[in-house]
């Protein structure tokens, strides 16, 4: 890891289907974020696409017809035009950036989320763990990767998956150094002190378990899409990797919004020295029944 990485989290209110509109919001704060600083910009969960809201109280069935061909359409390759231009506006500012889209992978869809370089993709994530309300729209994943970046070693995980440990685990055994968390979350209240209050103990807990930094965002805003409509209070945390809270959100419900933090890879060798590093203690041999399947 580089010894000092500047990191933003910033959660914008982009709509589904409004490709145009949504790369513009993001080449403004990516450039806002740039200006302050930030090496990697982390936008929230399916932030390129825009999320399909998925509470409908009318007709089920009409609904989830017509929300299922909206995100067929917007659906797009990892190595399509959505992405590249996402590239082109980290090449502009000369910084990462990671955004969420609805990917099509042929016959299915998935939820995922990319990192690109002004040179192009870095590596992309699928959701791993698929909940629900959600579950109409894209397919689970496979194990995540980590890549290597001129920042460090960088992996993710997607809103769901953050709530389960093995998921953090997958990006550990492959050395992350820093792990990207995107959220599209609206848990009671919704505010972005409730959205706090439900995830940043998991959050926490996957930094400390693995001895690596956190990065969160939440979605912000109200989205629409076939006659159904769902708002998300924005959100974010930073986390270092004994699991403490470096920064948190500020910004008002509902509203976009940005947090910047500094990352030292001096104390994540600390963290990795210390007596209460977790992730030196595990022990594989004794977990194999944990993957039995019965």
């Amino acid at each position: 890891m580089l010894n000092n990485v500047r990191i933003a989290a910033v959660a914008v209110d982009t709509q589904p289907g409004n490709l145009s509109d949504n790369l513009r919001k993001i080449a403004y704060w990516t450039k806002k974020a740039a200006a302050a600083g930030a090496n990697l910009i982390l936008f929230q969960e399916l932030s390129l696409s825009g999320f399909i809201p998925n509470h409908p109280t009318g007709d089920h069935d009409k609904w989830v017809r017509e929300a299922l061909q909206v995100g067929r359409k917007i659906a797009e390759p990892v190595n399509g035009p959505a992405v590249r231009q996402l590239s082109q506006i980290a090449a502009e500012s000369e910084v990462l950036i990671s955004a969420g889209m609805f990917e099509d992978a042929g016959n299915v869809l998935h939820n995922t989320q990319v990192l690109v370089g002004g040179k192009g993709l870095l590596g992309s994530w699928r959701k791993m763990h698929v909940p629900m309300y959600e579950m109409p729209f894209y397919c689970g994943g496979g194990v995540p990767d980590v890549v290597d970046t001129p920042l460090g070693r960088v992996g993710v995980n997607i809103c769901f998956d953050v709530l389960l440990p093995e998921s953090t685990r997958l990006l550990a055994v492959k050395n992350a150094e820093i792990a990207l968390f995107p959220f599209a979350a609206d848990p009671p209240p919704v505010t972005p002190q409730g959205w706090a209050n439900w995830a940043s103990l998991p959050i926490r807990s996957r930094c400390a378990e693995n001895g690596i930094y956190g990065v969160a965002c939440n979605y912000v805003g109200t989205v629409t899409c076939a006659g159904v409509s769902q708002s998300f209070p924005g959100g974010g945390i930073i986390v270092d990797p004994r699991g403490q809270i470096m920064t948190e959100w500020t910004a008002a419900s509902g509203e976009p919004g940005m947090l910047i933090s500094d990352l030292s890879a001096e104390v994540l060798r600390e963290a990795r020295a210390e007596p209460e590093y977790l992730y030196r203690f595990r022990r594989p041999e004794l977990y194999g029944s944990l993957a039995n399947i019965s």
